[in-house]
């Protein structure tokens, strides 16, 4: 199966990135994808760009070169209660934000301490993914982190730059297939994510999907591969949608 989307890509405005938007959509347009969220780092990110950044999204339309632009946020984690560094000024103009752990933001915690942070970040009702949970750096207990995500119908990503040489995080690999495999027991929803920083990277899910065919893991938990997907990530809480897949047994019940 084929993803239909990208929501985790970065333009220059990020600062440590290197395409433009235009550049970004014009890769999405050639991978075939049927939409492009625009995830850019938010402003405790060294080197990034102001909130008014967010703000202007308005000018930018709904959809280019046939593809459905989406417009959203990678936000960073602040604290162990998972504070962000944006509120609900920002957050509530968008379709949806990424919540993440980054080294410039917040410290290398315990694993009591980083799985607190993403289960608060995940109360947050505009966060709707929670970006590369799988960096040794930041240890997690995955039974606690998929029952929230499964709670709060949040999706956990399996970010394609975290398998990639030479990236930063560590052990991605290891820590994505605990959580796949937790996540497959309890019927709780993944996304795949490219983290694109450079314009040929858009929609590059080649290491992720190599992952998920590894462990076997079920195409019908993979949000990008149906429209529906998407529609659940832009959407949950606001409208009360419910999970794209058929129940099971309540992640931490068993």
């Amino acid at each position: 199966m084929k993803p239909l989307f990208d929501l985790h890509t970065h333009t220059i405005a990020s600062g440590h990135a290197y395409s433009s938007l235009k550049e970004n959509i014009e890769a999405a347009a050639e991978r075939g994808l049927t939409a492009l969220g625009i995830s850019d780092h938010a402003p405790a990110m060294p080197g990034t760009c102001h909130s008014f950044h967010f703000g202007n999204y308005k000018v930018i339309r709904e959809s280019l070169l046939g593809i459905r632009i989406v417009k959203g946020i990678e936000a960073n984690i602040l604290d162990f209660d998972g504070s962000l560094d944006v509120g609900e000024d920002v957050l509530g103009k968008l379709e949806y934000a990424i919540a993440s752990l980054h080294p410039p933001c917040i410290p290398f915690g315990t694993m009591e301490q980083n799985t607190r942070a993403l289960i608060g970040a995940m109360a947050n009702p505009y966060v709707k993914i929670i970006g590369h949970p799988d960096d040794d750096r930041y240890p997690l207990d995955y039974e606690e982190v998929v029952a929230a995500a499964q709670r709060e119908k949040v999706a956990l990503e399996i970010n394609n730059s975290s398998f990639c040489p030479g990236s930063g995080r560590q052990n991605g690999g290891k820590n994505a297939r605990i959580m796949l495999e937790v996540c497959r027991r309890f019927d709780v929803p993944v996304v795949l994510g490219s983290d694109a920083h450079i314009w040929y990277d858009v929609g590059e899910m080649g290491r992720c999907r190599a992952l998920l065919r590894e462990v076997g893991f079920p195409p019908e938990l993979v949000l990008n591969y149906s429209p529906e997907g998407l529609d659940f990530l832009l959407n949950r809480k606001r409208d009360g949608s419910a999970l794209p897949v058929s129940g099971g047994a309540s992640a931490g019940e068993a």
